[in-house]
Order: C-alpha cells, then structure tokens, then sequence
C-alpha cells in the first residue's frame, strides 16, 4: 500500500487487523530453510557482529528486539511483537517523499539455544513485494565468532514496485546495508543489556 502522508496508529492498527486474516502472497512458504524458490532475486548477506558467547546473547537480545529495523527510514510496527510462529508486524518506509506500508507473517522460528537464533518472516497480500526474509545470529564456539545472517528470496509484486524495479532493489540493499550496521550497534552498544 503506498501513501502520500505517515499512517497514524489508528490506520496502522486497522492494517494490522486486516493483515491477521490475509494469506501469504507466494507459495513456497519456508523456503529459506532450505533451497529458494526459482524465479526470485536471492540476497544473502552476512557480518560478523560480535565476539564471544556474551555478544551472542546480546544478538539473540538484539533479534528478539527487532533491532535489525532500527533505523531512521524504516518504521516496524510493532516493536514490542514476539518471536513466534503466526505473529504479524506492519512496516512503514520512507522514500522519494511517500510511503509504503506492508505486511509480514513470521513463519518459523530458529531456537539452538548454543548456536542459533532467529526466524523468517513471509509477505502478505498486501505487501509490495512477495517472497521471504530469514534473519538469524550464529556463534561458532571454535572462533567464538558472532555472524548477523539474511537470507531472503523476493521479487516485486504491486504495480509501482515492478514499475521502479531497479529502485526496488535498491532500496533492498539499502534496507541490507542498515540493517547490518542496526545490528552492529545493537550487539557493541553498552546500553543493551541482557536480562534472563
């Protein structure tokens, strides 16, 4: 959906409520766990954020807290939602002077407790694009290394993203790059703290 003016809660909540009852807009609904489908563009992008398993607990902190959309263009809604199969969240983005509201469904959940943790969410009818986004953190306890990981699969669906294509996927890489550096500030800033 795209608009000429920032949605108030009132329209985000009323498109929240419509996103509950809406069906996935593709069909290979999991993909990212495995292979992706044909006939999407495949981003995966990686950085290492961290070292050591206490800048992995801030990471799993960092996800459970949507701190990979914390930046200026990108608005979630909502911040606050859990990590679980089923929950839908809305986001607002800025660009060229209008906006985009879409919609998201978290399809499956990545819990290894010692190694991994994040989950993939897909789109919804009403989103721009259709396809699946899996954000994860992963410790290797032989480096002890800490790696920030997307992987998505996508390609455009509304009748302005097919027509601005190349601004499409700019805007996903741009979405990558923040995203990368949210989470780098996210697991390296002292005032994240994680409390069991």
């Amino acid at each position: 959906m795209f608009l000429f003016a920032k949605p108030g809660e009132a329209a985000v909540d009323g498109f929240l409520a419509k996103a509950a009852k809406s069906t996935f807009s593709y069909t290979e609904v999991g993909a990212t766990a495995g292979e992706p489908p044909q006939g999407f563009n495949v981003d995966h992008n990686r950085i290492m954020i961290g070292h050591g398993f206490e800048d992995f607990e801030k990471a799993k902190h960092a996800i459970r807290s949507w701190k990979m959309f914390d930046f200026d263009w990108v608005n979630l809604v909502h911040s606050d939602t859990p990590i679980e199969k089923g929950r839908e969240v809305a986001m607002i983005v800025s660009h060229f002077g209008f906006y985009s509201m879409s919609s998201a469904r978290i399809v499956y959940v990545i819990d290894e407790p010692e190694r991994r943790f994040g989950f993939a969410y897909g789109t919804l009818e009403d989103h721009v694009e259709m396809g699946e986004e899996r954000f994860s953190v992963e410790f290797d306890p032989e480096t002890e290394e800490v790696w920030y990981d997307l992987f998505a699969f996508s390609k455009p669906k509304a009748f302005f993203a097919k027509l601005g294509y190349p601004i499409s996927r700019y805007l996903q890489h741009s979405f990558v790059r923040d995203s990368k550096q949210a989470m780098l500030r996210a697991v390296n800033s002292n005032s994240l703290r994680v409390v069991n």
